[in-house]
């Protein structure tokens, strides 16, 4: 998956920037995996822990989207 804890974080700083500098994205997995050059396995874990967070929700059309603030 990834070789340090330091790229992990990297990775999710990045793609939690990316969420933010564009609030209407919406991805599937695999444009995910595409726009971040992610294998699949790496991209489902760092997806599903964005959604665990809350910082995602994956939508009833299958893309991730930034979740609503309550």
């Amino acid at each position: 998956m990834f070789g340090s804890v330091g790229s992990v974080r990297e990775t999710l700083d990045r793609i939690q920037g990316e969420y933010q500098q564009l609030p209407g994205l919406r991805l599937t997995m695999v444009q995910a995996q595409t726009l971040w050059r992610l294998d699949r396995n790496t991209c489902r874990a760092i997806l599903a822990a964005l959604v665990d967070a809350r910082y995602l929700s994956l939508a009833s059309d299958g893309t991730f989207v930034r979740s609503q603030p309550s």
